[in-house]
């Protein structure tokens, strides 16, 4: 059996979540002896318009790059978003919260109509996304997993539950008792609670889980004195392309 031709794409973001890719160490070469890796700019000076399976980083923040990611739309067979900024939008898409036209104006000043930058957009605003690796940056075995389960015919196992799940797996003591405020009770996991881990909050990277319980996020909320819009506000950091659906989630529609 041929092996996968496999492409990985940059697109506006830190170029992070790539190197989470070239940092598995030991399971890097396997990982690559398993697929026929033909286009990778951090990695590789080839290049292909050739492949099967496409992982695409970054979010879309341009005509030039709406014009890339429709190309690899058409030709892969598969598209992997990993990492915040290509599944959410991720930092970036706080310019959106300014508007493009302010944003441009106060980082370019007379030079703006210069700069080919439009609204901040994730992937799946362009093409059909088959599987999210989600995070800032992503789970480097999540990736790996997706990559595996795709070479054998599995369906990837994503989590689908919330962060405190980990975080109580973990025993950590929650932040909301520590005086913090966390977005891990509507946040999906499978970083394994990494930054409560560490002792801060959630900041939600990885984006909301498709059923958040509200009526519990409510209560809890209640409880130390916090508010919808607080939460709302803070998931902007990672999400603020995602608002509009974040609100309706979040507050059940209300």
């Amino acid at each position: 059996m041929s092996k996968p031709k496999v492409g990985i794409f940059g697109f506006t973001g830190c170029g992070g979540c790539q190197l989470e890719i070239l940092n598995l160490e030991d399971q890097l070469l396997d990982l690559v002896a398993a697929i026929d890796l033909v286009h990778f700019t951090e990695a590789i000076t080839e290049h292909s318009d050739n492949y099967d399976i496409a992982l695409v980083e970054g979010a879309i923040t341009t005509r030039h790059g709406v014009e890339r990611i429709e190309k690899i739309g058409k030709i892969a067979k598969i598209i992997v978003a990993i990492g915040s900024c290509a599944v959410n939008g991720g930092l970036n898409c706080l310019k959106n919260l300014y508007g493009t036209a302010k944003a441009k104006e106060l980082v370019y000043g007379d030079k703006k109509d210069w700069i080919d930058s439009i609204d901040v957009k994730p992937v799946d605003a362009y093409v059909k996304v088959d599987y999210y690796a989600r995070g800032c940056p992503p789970n480097r075995f999540e990736i790996v997993d997706i990559i595996r389960s795709l070479i054998v015919g599995r369906k990837p196992e994503i989590p689908n539950y919330p962060v405190c799940v980990e975080c109580k797996r973990n025993g950590n003591t929650c932040v909301f008792e520590l005086g913090m405020t966390c977005l891990g009770p509507v946040t999906r996991a499978g970083c394994n609670s990494r930054c409560p881990n560490s002792g801060s909050g959630c900041d939600g990277c990885r984006g909301l889980i498709d059923e958040p319980n509200v009526n519990a996020q409510k209560d809890l909320l209640k409880k130390y004195g916090l508010t919808v819009e607080d939460m709302v506000d803070r998931f902007n950091l990672y999400n603020a392309c995602r608002e509009k659906n974040i609100a309706e989630k979040v507050t059940g529609g209300n």
